[in-house]
């Protein structure tokens, strides 16, 4: 199919009324990337760095990788919080399951990547006593809940290609390398997302299906033996998937799909759940964030009958070179706080119990079945993308 058919089609399908999902009780779900994901190699990376000639400059110049004391504590902080059933909030950790070695690319002169399972470790000379552990105290407790983000967040072949055939930008992976740190993606654009290679033709950045059949597959084995459980909900890096993506997930059981900022009711794409994040609370990416302001915004859902779907990236809980830590807990509480005490029935969820709500009108809790009155309802794709009324008369 040309490109030309190809967009004319997608056109087409954006202008089409689709049916999606409202509910009649405010739902409220936590999702967040990045996670097992090492970046910035913690104060001796920066200074290594910066004897480079390497100067940071934004908030993502600083993602690290969360500790165990980060996780506590989240996990501390969620679990002060109790919906009308009494349950805790539970943040939906999206994993990257594998991360540069950098001990054996090193032993070769960095001439190729090769790759570290998050299940084996973290890569040399990074260390963080306990994480594995603290991961799973979470998920124990109900606050964390893992999920499919990708086996690496940059496209392999389009890193491998810049790294033997263009001197300048191999050098600078090099220099990002020694210092244990994979890359700052705004320095380095073409290494792309896991399953999209920015400078292929248009019609070609996504990478072919058989290629992401192997990557989803892979993906999936390591997550298994990180977490001995399958993934049920993903979410593509930098929200980068295609038809193909979406294939790969359901051949490997996944039932939902996580989507970018929008104001779209939950549906069904090619038998999979697709839900969009209504609420950016990204407090260390953005100063000016007010707590009101996102409260406004969860209102706004309720009103018409969507959940309230919070996006908060991993960076917002690492404290080791920059304590983005302490605002966002603060700001998460006072979140929290205001919800519960304006919505006598609020529900906190996650993204399977959101799937058994669509396909039965209730999910089980420790408490037994809850009950959520579900309404099918017609919107247009187009508008909502635009960000006006998306209900269809």
């Amino acid at each position: 199919m040309n490109l030309a058919r190809k967009i004319w089609r997608r056109g087409r399908s954006l202008l089409l009324p689709t049916t999606g999902f409202s509910f009649d009780r405010p739902l409220v779900l936590f999702q967040s990337d990045d996670w097992g994901r090492v970046g910035l190699r913690d104060r001796e990376g920066l200074e290594q760095l910066r004897g480079a000639g390497i100067s940071l400059q934004r908030p993502y110049d600083y993602y690290t990788l969360e500790t165990a004391g980060d996780l506590d504590a989240l996990r501390a902080t969620l679990r002060k919080h109790r919906d009308s059933t009494g349950r805790s909030p539970c943040v939906v950790m999206n994993f990257i399951l594998a991360n540069l070695d950098f001990a054996r690319m090193s032993a070769e002169g960095f001439e190729r990547t090769h790759l570290l399972s998050l299940a084996e470790g973290l890569p040399q000379p990074w260390n963080r006593p306990g994480l594995a552990e603290a991961y799973k105290e979470g998920i124990k407790d109900g606050v964390f809940y893992p999920a499919l983000h990708g086996l690496t967040h940059f496209c392999g072949a389009a890193m491998e290609r810049n790294l033997s055939t263009n001197r300048e930008r191999g050098d600078l992976l090099r220099t990002f390398w020694r210092a244990g740190t994979p890359y700052i993606h705004w320095r380095m654009p073409w290494i792309g997302y896991e399953y999209w290679d920015p400078e292929k033709s248009e019609e070609e950045r996504f990478l072919r299906a058989d290629e992401q059949r192997e990557l989803v597959g892979q993906a999936v084995g390591a997550f298994a033996k990180m977490f001995v459980t399958l993934p049920r909900t993903a979410c593509a890096p930098a929200y980068r998937a295609d038809a193909a993506t979406n294939q790969a997930w359901i051949q490997h059981g996944i039932r939902v799909t996580q989507g970018g900022p929008a104001l779209v009711p939950p549906h069904f794409e090619q038998e999979v759940l697709q839900v969009s994040r209504t609420i950016e609370f990204e407090p260390a990416l953005n100063q000016g964030l007010q707590v009101e302001d996102c409260l406004r915004q969860a209102e706004a859902c309720f009103a018409k009958g969507l959940p309230a779907i919070v996006c908060v990236h991993s960076i917002n809980f690492h404290s080791t070179v920059r304590d983005f830590r302490s605002r966002t807990l603060k700001m998460l509480d006072e979140f929290l706080t205001a919800l519960e005490s304006r919505y006598s029935d609020l529900l906190y969820l996650h993204d399977e119990n959101l799937l058994e709500i669509v396909d039965s009108g209730s999910y089980r809790s420790p408490i037994g079945a809850v009950p959520v009155n579900v309404r099918k309802k017609k919107f247009n794709k187009l508008k909502a993308v635009q960000g006006e009324s998306a209900d269809v008369a």
